[in-house]
């Protein structure tokens, strides 16, 4: 991020700290910063050079809030909200349920005259104004784990999978769970960074338009990835970002290319949005005729869903929680049709310590979708443990895209049929490790939570990490134990 880019996002969370004094959250401050780029980015998009097609009806446009002052300025941004979210197409997927949440109006003045007014966002640079975006997203993350945190997957581990998918010009591109558009982004940058030169005019239609396809269920999320997208010039007729349950019904598009990271949490539920505009949950079972099993497991259903998503061919990356590898039941019949249906070809390994929600143990699982046949597509599992050993936190020890390095390395994009491990009987420590079918299916439950290298913290005390690092990962193990207690409790009160 460049120091002019980090001065306007500092500028920027300055509003936010005043804001946070008067009871709204960094989450709602970010919401309310998008609303106001939006209306500004319209106004100047629609006025030379650009001189495109009005977006904002004429008297709820950008010059309507710089003409008023005071309370008539507040009244007036409460009503824009309300009939912006009536009209059609981006518009209404962007002021979905749109709330006024600055109270003062001095400051709501502030922000439109200090902020947002004297800076011309569409003559920024793409990535200029994006990465803007995106520290404040980040900066939302930080201060809210269990707000925005929740959404925002570390952007070095997307690189990193988006730097072995390698997607491509003509690819199409889904994220089920699209959080704030991470992955969605990070693979329209790499095409732009990797085959720019050579895009002829329907490819870099197709770029701005139909590459990437998104899903969140929570509408100010879905809003936020919107607008990501926006500032980068991602858009579409209609709208790339559906605010709906993924889960719900069985995809009528297809995509040769998915990558998610669906939420954490183990049970399913449909969340209806009542009369003050709050979601609601209900736990429920998805009934669909193209999964393998019927259960409440979210990451499961997840998993299922993402196969589905897939063109006959189509690749996967999918960040998953240890549950999703070794449980029984639901577990095991996906994990058996998953390596029978389609290559499932790497996991990864991820380390604590690296995702704003705490008590997270994940992997990315890597599959490729395959035509029906009799004998299994998956013949070897390769696994790269990144795990064990391994201590990172979110500020004082971060995961950077250099902590990949050897992972991509021995992923092997460019030929993953020729790969070799690291580890063998004479070099134990090798964290590249690779398994045959038939050694997958002897272990139990058909159990994928493979893991072979030595804890060092568990042989000798001076191999342990440093106390902060040791405490942040005993308060995940612990936080990660009482939500599966948790999730027991509600088992049990379900079943009485």
């Amino acid at each position: 991020m460049s120091d002019q880019t980090q001065q306007i996002v500092n500028h920027a969370w300055n509003f936010a700290h005043v804001l946070r004094d008067d009871g709204l959250s960094y989450m709602g401050y970010t919401e309310q910063i998008t609303f106001l780029l939006f209306l500004k980015m319209a106004e100047e998009l629609s006025s030379p050079p650009y001189n495109r097609d009005r977006m904002v009806p004429e008297g709820y446009d950008w010059p309507s809030l710089l003409e008023r002052d005071g309370e008539e300025l507040l009244l007036h941004y409460r009503h824009v909200l309300e009939e912006l979210g009536r009209q059609p197409g981006m518009l209404a997927e962007v002021f979905r349920r749109a709330k006024a949440e600055v109270q003062n109006p001095a400051i709501l003045r502030r922000l439109i005259v200090e902020l947002v007014e004297p800076i011309n966002w569409s003559a920024m640079d793409a990535d200029v104004k994006g990465d803007i975006y995106e520290g404040l997203l980040a900066r939302s993350a930080e201060e809210s784990p269990k707000g925005a945190g929740q959404y925002f997957t570390p952007r070095a581990l997307i690189r990193a999978i988006v730097d072995v998918m390698r997607p491509g010009p003509d690819d199409t591109l889904c994220d089920p769970a699209s959080g704030t558009g991470g992955f969605l982004l990070a693979a329209h940058d790499y095409v732009i960074e990797h085959h720019a030169a050579e895009l002829d005019q329907a490819q870099k239609r197709h770029l701005r338009d139909g590459f990437v396809r998104g899903m969140d269920i929570v509408p100010n999320t879905a809003r936020l990835c919107i607008m990501n997208l926006f500032l980068h010039g991602i858009e579409g007729d209609p709208c790339p970002i559906q605010c709906v349950d993924s889960l719900a019904k069985e995809p009528g598009d297809h995509f040769s290319m998915v990558l998610t990271n669906p939420p954490f949490g183990k049970k399913s539920s449909i969340a209806i949005v009542n009369e003050t505009g709050d979601l609601e949950k209900d736990d429920v079972s998805y009934e669909r005729t193209d999964f393998w099993t019927t259960t409440k497991n979210k990451q499961l259903n997840f998993l299922q869903h993402c196969r589905s998503l897939l063109t006959a061919t189509g690749r996967c990356a999918i960040v998953v929680p240890d549950n999703v590898l070794f449980e029984g039941g639901a577990g095991e019949t996906v994990r058996r049709h998953l390596l029978e249906q389609c290559d499932v070809h790497t996991l990864l390994r991820l380390p604590t310590g690296i995702f704003y929600a705490q008590g997270v143990k994940a992997n990315v699982l890597f599959l490729d979708n395959r035509p029906a046949r009799e004998q299994p597509w998956t013949e070897k599992l390769w696994v790269y443990d990144l795990r064990t050993n391994m201590h990172f936190t979110l500020k004082q020890n971060p995961l950077r895209r250099a902590d990949l390095d050897e992972f991509v390395a021995c992923f092997n994009p460019d030929n993953r049929h020729e790969r070799e491990e690291t580890w063998s009987e004479d070099t134990t420590d090798g964290r590249w490790r690779c398994f045959s079918y038939d050694e997958l299916s002897k272990r139990d439950k058909l159990n994928l939570d493979i893991f072979w290298l030595k804890d060092e913290s568990l042989e000798e005390s001076e191999n342990l990490p440093e106390p902060d690092v040791l405490a942040q990962e005993i308060t995940e193990d612990l936080q990660a134990a009482l939500e599966q207690f948790e999730q027991i409790v509600n088992g049990l009160e379900g079943e009485e």
